[in-house]
């Protein structure tokens, strides 16, 4: 008897890779490139549109039908400006940066699904690029490889301003990594599965992981992606007062075109993420006389939106932290409670598998996390109160 064949991820490779396949599969991705595009244009007027009317201004309004070509304008602008090139610049790795800035957040989109399953020349295929068995692991991968994105364009610049700028910018997004990732986990240990798509199935009937989790995984996921985003009020490494233009002082035309798109980009793309990991991707309701393969399409974007407005509405109210506050934010609070939440919720899934009762699993958790709350907290004040060496003192 022929072993069972067990199929994972997509439906559209169940029989196997032919040449219909690979043009589904090419059509996917060019149709989610093009929205990821049209997206960064959209969150650019967007977002000049929605500041503009909370300060009592007009914002875009010349360039197209008010203002909504704005962004185009700026882009073919970008263009055409003359492409500079610092005379100490390493030129290859120069030249690289951008792109390791840009592809991570398309690679990341990449796994995130917005809606059904759908037929598409006699093959089902889900309404998603990508479904990896370990689509969270992927996730976090590329969250890692933005990283050199940043800091190799300002070491590549050869000057120190952009070094400095990219080595804030670095250590920033290395001190949100951690907790960002113990709030996925949060999720990943509810749903039982690393992939997206299961993820979501865990979430089917709107019983999101925002409810199953409650709201501290997805607050500390929120924060830290504020923070990995250089979004307000965690833009320190654009603080032109102190850092010029920070790491991307020396980029001029498209090449400083490329990270201002991957900016945006990331901005789409952790945003769908949270969507897919908290608030059950493109479940939602049913709704009257629409195909329930555009439902899901429906309640995907109407929460993007949401989530896009909340972006720019910090931007518009929040005044940027000190770089001290920005880093004990991350250290001495996220990082603790994640990893607290994390322990409980797993103690509460082993009592419940178990049969214990769910009071003397809560009170074991909560007297864990107390402790260790606790012997970390005496560690940071150890630290503190550490003697500062004077520079005569270092040199005798």
């Amino acid at each position: 008897m022929p072993p069972e064949i067990v199929t994972y991820g997509d439906p559209l490779f169940a029989e196997g890779v032919d040449l219909t396949v690979l043009l589904i599969v090419v059509g996917k991705l060019l149709v989610i490139f093009g929205f990821l595009m049209v997206s960064v244009l959209f969150m650019v007027w967007f977002e000049r549109k929605i500041i503009s009317d909370m300060q009592n201004r007009i914002g875009p309004a010349r360039a197209g039908p008010w203002g909504t070509i704005q962004a185009l304008a700026d882009g073919i602008k970008l263009f055409f400006k003359e492409d500079l090139l610092p005379e100490r610049a390493d030129r290859r790795v120069f030249r690289l940066a951008p792109y390791l800035s840009i592809i991570p957040a398309f690679l990341a989109f990449s796994i995130v699904p917005f809606g059904g399953t759908v037929t598409i020349a006699g093959r089902d295929t889900y309404l998603q690029l990508a479904d990896p068995p370990v689509g969270v692991l992927f996730l976090l991968a590329m969250s890692g490889v933005a990283v050199y994105g940043v800091i190799l364009a300002g070491w590549a610049s050869g000057s120190k301003y952009p070094l400095l700028g990219s080595v804030r910018a670095s250590a920033q997004m290395v001190s949100y990594e951690a907790a960002m990732s113990l709030s996925v986990a949060a999720a990943v240990l509810t749903a039982g599965s690393l992939s997206t798509r299961e993820i979501v199935n865990s979430q089917a009937v709107y019983n999101w992981n925002l409810w199953q989790l409650g709201a501290v995984p997805f607050l500390i996921f929120m924060v830290a992606i504020t923070a990995e985003l250089n979004r307000p009020p965690f833009d320190l490494v654009e603080a032109e007062q102190e850092l010029v233009g920070g790491f991307h002082t020396e980029y001029s035309s498209i090449r400083f075109a490329m990270f201002y798109l991957a900016e945006y980009m990331n901005l789409i793309t952790m945003s769908a993420i949270a969507i897919t990991l908290f608030l059950g991707g493109p479940n939602g309701p049913s709704i009257p006389l629409l195909p329930d393969v555009l439902e899901g399409v429906v309640w995907f974007l109407a929460k993007l939106l949401a989530f896009l407005f909340s972006y720019v509405w910090l931007r518009a109210t929040l005044p940027r932290l000190r770089y001290d506050q920005l880093m004990n934010v991350g250290w001495k609070v996220l990082i603790p409670l994640s990893l607290f939440w994390l322990l409980l919720i797993a103690a509460l899934r082993v009592g419940n598998d178990e049969g214990w009762p769910w009071y003397y699993v809560f009170g074991g958790a909560l007297a864990v996390g107390f402790l260790g709350w606790s012997a970390l907290a005496a560690a940071i004040r150890t630290g503190e109160r550490a003697p500062t060496l004077h520079p005569e003192e270092v040199s005798s």
